[in-house]
Formats: structure tokens, C-alpha cells, sequence
């Protein structure tokens, strides 16, 4: 008697799928690669990206493109640093190559482990000197966690004291440390120097070819094709989010499984668990530099879709018979909150295009749509907002596009968040890495030791030069970055990221230790007052700057504050007097950038923000009142 054959569907975890998904049994997408750019600040990210783009097949020859091309966004381009992330695509053969330019910087991090979701690998670019640095851990942890397949290019190897075999053993440790697996650990380095144009698989600096071939070829050879499952019910997560003022808001991501076409009707799975209908009304793909309309993609493509205004990220699309969303994508939370205000001091409405409670909720509302790594929360006062963010540069990049927009506004210093675990109190912690002139390290550690910050290693790197590595309170360093830069006379170097959250150190931390020269009344500074005020400390104004009562215009040289009159004028007489006559000389202001201005500032004072200006300000203007203030707080301490 023949026993009967049933067949029976196996469906596997998603990790085994994902490891078997590779082998002959499965359909690839061979000629597509998925990949991301992911460094330390200024390892060269941006810059290698440019030549890739010029030497693919991508570009009309006509096409004249500009210095770190993907940095579009004015201030990007400023700082030399990357702030959002940026799709682009490259032909290389018959291969297109969807490449990720992330940010470096650790504030911007929600961008990078949204990003790892999209690729199936990532080139890691690592300094020919400096080496792994801070922000290499971070951005490797976050690849490494996702199981993200690694290629190495250790980029600037044209520097003369590049020492490329020391730099490879420190990612090899690293990688190591942070608990990559074998086949990670078997990554490929490619050796380049990316504003040359060159790069090759030898770690001499004379076997160097003007080509970008070597890094192309290991890409196709290294990083997994994505699986073609395009037969099988549509999957379209979002991880990536941007606004047009015609079509509202675009969801950025990548076609896991399936094909999604114009004028279909899908179902989009929100994060509440709730689910909303809604047809596709434009498709975007990338290629170049240009975002070009399409219609139709499928599974592994990096697209853009439109035509739902609430799309947010990690929300899934899929078709309305087949409801099945992917797991939902984890997002940092923020770090640090301050309060931003309407301006009210004597001085609003003088230069700011947009000055009112609505206007700047309206703004802040807006960031929300693309930052999902922002929060903002309204209080008991209709003109004052808590807003959230992962650090000192992530809320201060805000502030400064506000201003350039037009807006007028007041925030105050920075503070950490803290949060209950496990029934503790616990704090951020940051892990800091210095590298400074030896001469400098005692001072360095004495004030970070003030700062509650522990020491977790030291290294004489030779030539004069110590590495210094500490884990620190994220409040320990707000305001700290000024004081190390003149403690090292600008010849150290800082670089800290969010380490974990610890349980909360007891005690004031850090902090200014010197009080505020202030305003006594309001007018313009002249000259003749300031001789004789510029001997109480540092000044932040110059002749001719307005002022109000109230308002810093300077650095005490003691730890109390000082209320000075620098609107006084010279009194014209008939009568000349030789000491009278006698002309002052004035040291050179200290004019405060924005983040310095952050930095500086106390609990008790505000920084006003317009177009034109940046001031800093005491909360209660009124000398007597602020005085009054002043002692009630002691007292109930």
C-alpha cells in the first residue's frame, strides 16, 4: 500500500530566511547592490561618494559636479559635516549600486540605524591616521547589530603619516570588540585616497590608480545581492522621511518584498496598530542626483512613495488582501531638552519675519515631519515649548535653520534627560576620546575628573601626542567643549558619543565658573565705557552694539555676576583735562558663535535668536527683581 504525499508549506524565522536566502535555491536581484557609507566625521564619507558618482557610468559628461555634491543642504556645506542622510544610485556595468551617504556625527545617529535597515551592506571608511575614532564605533555597532555584510576602506592613504597596517589591526580589534562574526571578521579593505580619485587593494601609497574600480569590484563581489521575491504580496517599509510642498509628505525605504505601482491601493499599517487605505500617487526612484519619477518598483528597490500625509517611519505598506507589516524600526530616544520661547525681550519683532506663539509651533510642528528623532511637547505656557533632541548639535542645527528662515525665538541651556530604570534614576553617559599634545593631558584629566568623568584608558601615540579615553556625564560636558579648547590652546581634539544610560551621579556637575558681566540700561556701547569696563572680565559686544537691561555683554572674571553701564558716553566740555584726554586702548571682543552662545549659557539666562543677532540674556531683566529672585533660591536651598 502506497503511503500518501502531502505537501506542506515551511515558513522559516526571518533571520534563517534571510541566511538561506542567498544560496541557489533563491531568485536574486543580481544586478543590484544595496549599500551604505558609514564613517567617523570627516573620514571622507561624502568626498568618496562624489568619486564614485563621477566614475560610474552615472553622469552626463556635461554634468559639473560640485564639491561634496550630496551636502545640498546649506549648512552641510558650511560645517563639512553630513547632517541628513541621502539616497543616491550608480551604474557600474550592469550592476546599479543604491548607496546611503549617512552622517558621522552621533546626534544624527536616528538617521543612521533607519538606514541599516534599507542595505544589505556597508562600506566602512576609516582614516589612514586617525584610525577608529568614536562615531566608527558607533555607526559599526549599529551594521554589525542588523548583520549587515562589511567592506573596510581605509581612505587619505596620500597622507604622509598615513600608517594604513596599524589602522586595519584597529578596525580588525574593534570589529572584535564590538562581537562581529567570523564572516564579518573577514571583511575586505580596500585602500583609497578619495580626493585623488584613487584607490587600490595594496596598502602602499605608490600602488595607488586613479580609478575607483577596486572599491566598485568588491562591492558587487562582496556585499549580497537582495533576494527577488517580487512575486509574493507587497512589504514597503519606511525608514526615511521628506516633505514637498506639492505632493506632502514622501516615505523613503526599501521594496522587501513584492511590486508596488502608480495608482495602486494599498494599506498602510501604522504604529498604533491602526491601518489606513490609500492609493500611490507618484513612485520616485534615485539615480545620480536627481530624484526621477517612476512606475513601478520591486523587491529591493529604494524608492520614494507619495500620497498619504501621515506616512511616518518604520510604518509598512502592503496590498489591502495581504496585511503583514515588518517589525517595527527602533529609534534612539533623545538625550537632551531644552525650552524654546517667543522672544519677549525689549528688542523682539526688530528683525525676525516670524515672531508669534503660532508661527514658531508651527515650525517646530514641521521639523517633526522629517526628524523623527525630535520631540516637542508643549507646557502651561502657550509661548513655550520642551523640545528633545539627541544632542548639543542636533537642536542647535535647528536653531540656526529657524533663524535663517526668518524666525525670532529664546531657548534656554541645554539639559540632560533623565530617566527611571529598574526603580533608578539614571543619566546619559558619554564616551569621550581626546587626542592632545601630551603637555595638555594633566589639565585635561583634572577637569574631567571635576566633571565626574572616569578614565578607561591612556596611550602616549608618540610624536608629543596622548589619546585619552574617558565615559562621562552628558551634563559634565555641556559647556565643556569651549574650556578644552582653550585649555589645549586648539591643538586637542574631541570626539564623544552617547555611551548608555548609568545611574545618576550625585551633585552639580560642571557648569561656568565665572559669572556674567550685564547690561545696566539700555542704548549703544561706546568705546569710552567699555575702557573702563573691559578690566571686569571679557567682553561680547563692540562699540556701536545695542543693548538692553538685562541683556550679557560679557564674562565676569569672578564667579558673581556684575551689572556694568557700557552706554556711557564721554561728557563734552569747554574744559580739557590731560588725564581725561588720555585714550583708551581696547582688547578684541570675544564675539560668541551659536554653539558657544549654548554653551555659555546658566540656568537662569536665555539665548534670544533673530536673523541678525544672537544675545544672551538674564531671565528676569530687572536688576532689583533678579537680586530678590536671587535670594529666595538660596534660601530654600
Amino acid at each position: 500500500m502506497k503511503a500518501s504525499v502531502q505537501a506542506v508549506e515551511i515558513r522559516f524565522p526571518q533571520e534563517i530566511f534571510e541566511r538561506i536566502g542567498r544560496n541557489k535555491l533563491t531568485k536574486l536581484r543580481e544586478n543590484i547592490r544595496n549599500v551604505a557609507i558609514i564613517a567617523h566625521v570627516d573620514h571622507g564619507k561624502t568626498t568618496l561618494v562624489d568619486e564614485l558618482l563621477k566614475q560610474s557610468q552615472t553622469l552626463d559628461a556635461r554634468t559639473n559636479l560640485a564639491e561634496r555634491a550630496m551636502d545640498s543642504n546649506a549648512l552641510e556645506q558650511e560645517r563639512g559635516i553630513t547632517i541628513l542622510a541621502k539616497n543616491t544610485a550608480v551604474e557600474y556595468g550592469d550592476t546599479r549600486i543604491n548607496i546611503l551617504d549617512t552622517p558621522g556625527h552621533a546626534d544624527f545617529g536616528g538617521e543612521v540605524e533607519r538606514i541599516m535597515k534599507m542595505v544589505d551592506g556597508v562600506v566602512l571608511v576609516v582614516d589612514a591616521y586617525e584610525g577608529t575614532m568614536p562615531q566608527t564605533r558607533f555607526v559599526l555597532k549599529k551594521a554589525l547589530d542588523q548583520n549587515l555584510t562589511p567592506i573596510v576602506v581605509v581612505n587619505k592613504i596620500d597622507k604622509p603619516s598615513a600608517r594604513p597596517q596599524e589602522v586595519v589591526d584597529e578596525v580588525l580589534e574593534l570589529f572584535i570588540e564590538l562581537g562581529a562574526d567570523d564572516d564579518q571578521l573577514d571583511f575586505p579593505v580596500v585602500y583609497a585616497s578619495a580626493i585623488n580619485g584613487s584607490s587600490s587593494l595594496s596598502d602602499d601609497p605608490a600602488d595607488q590608480e586613479a580609478t575607483m574600480d577596486p572599491i566598485f569590484n568588491t562591492i558587487i563581489e562582496h556585499i549580497p545581492a537582495p533576494v527577488d521575491n517580487s512575486d509574493e504580496p507587497l512589504q514597503f517599509q519606511v525608514s526615511l522621511l521628506d516633505y514637498n510642498d506639492f505632493v506632502g509628505r514622501i516615505g523613503i525605504g526599501r521594496v522587501f518584498r513584492g511590486t508596488i505601482k502608480v495608482g495602486d491601493n494599498v494599506t498602510l499599517s501604522k504604529l498604533d496598530g491602526s491601518t489606513k487605505n490609500f492609493r500611490v500617487t507618484k513612485l520616485f526612484g534615485f539615480f545620480g542626483l536627481e530624484r526621477q519619477e517612476i512606475t513601478e518598483a520591486k523587491a529591493g528597490d529604494l524608492i520614494a512613495v507619495s500620497g498619504m500625509d501621515d506616512i511616518f517611519v518604520g510604518e509598512t505598506v502592503t496590498p489591502t488582501d495581504a496585511i503583514e507589516p515588518l517589525p517595527v524600526l527602533h529609534i534612539d530616544e533623545p538625550t537632551l531638552q531644552m525650552t524654546f520661547l517667543v522672544n519677549n525681550s525689549p528688542f523682539a519683532g526688530r528683525e525676525g519675519k516670524w515672531v508669534t506663539a503660532r508661527k514658531v509651533e508651527e515650525r517646530l510642528q514641521a521639523e517633526l515631519q522629517t526628524d523623527v528623532s525630535l520631540r516637542v511637547e508643549n507646557t502651561d505656557s502657550p509661548d513655550k515649548w520642551i523640545v528633545s533632541g539627541r544632542g548639543e548639535l542636533h537642536l542647535s542645527i535647528l536653531i540656526e535653520t529657524m533663524r535663517r528662515e526668518g524666525y525670532e525665538l529664546q531657548v534656554s541651556r541645554p539639559e540632560v534627560i533623565v530617566k527611571e530604570i529598574d526603580g533608578v534614576e539614571c543619566e546619559p553617559f558619554e564616551r569621550v576620546r581626546i587626542d592632545t599634545p601630551e603637555e595638555y593631558q594633566g589639565s585635561i584629566i583634572q577637569a574631567l575628573s571635576e566633571r565626574k568623568g572616569d578614565m578607561l584608558d591612556m596611550e602616549i601615540t608618540g610624536n608629543g601626542q596622548a589619546r585619552l579615553v574617558f565615559l562621562v556625564p552628558a551634563r559634565g560636558l555641556i559647556g565643556f567643549t569651549t574650556e578644552f579648547m582653550s585649555m589645549t590652546r586648539g591643538y586637542g581634539i574631541m570626539n564623544h558619543t552617547f555611551d548608555q544610560y548609568m545611574p545618576m551621579v550625585k551633585g552639580t556637575i560642571g557648569g561656568r565658573s565665572r559669572g556674567a558681566l550685564i547690561s545696566m540700561d539700555q542704548g549703544t556701547v561706546t568705546a569710552y565705557a567699555m575702557g573702563y569696563v573691559q578690566e571686569r572680565g571679557v567682553l561680547f559686544v563692540e562699540p556701536g552694539t545695542e543693548v538692553y537691561g538685562g541683556m550679557i555683554i560679557g564674562e565676569h572674571s569672578r564667579d558673581n555676576d556684575l551689572t556694568v553701564n557700557v552706554t556711557k558716553a564721554k561728557q563734552q566740555t569747554n574744559v580739557r583735562s590731560s588725564n581725561k584726554d588720555s585714550t583708551s586702548v581696547l582688547n578684541a571682543s570675544k564675539i560668541l558663535s551659536l554653539e558657544e552662545s549654548l554653551e555659555f549659557l546658566g540656568d537662569d539666562e536665555y539665548m534670544e535668536v533673530t536673523p541678525e543677532s544672537i544675545r544672551l540674556r538674564k531671565q528676569i531683566l530687572d536688576k532689583a527683581m533678579r537680586e530678590k529672585a536671587t535670594k529666595k533660591k538660596k534660601t530654600a536651598e
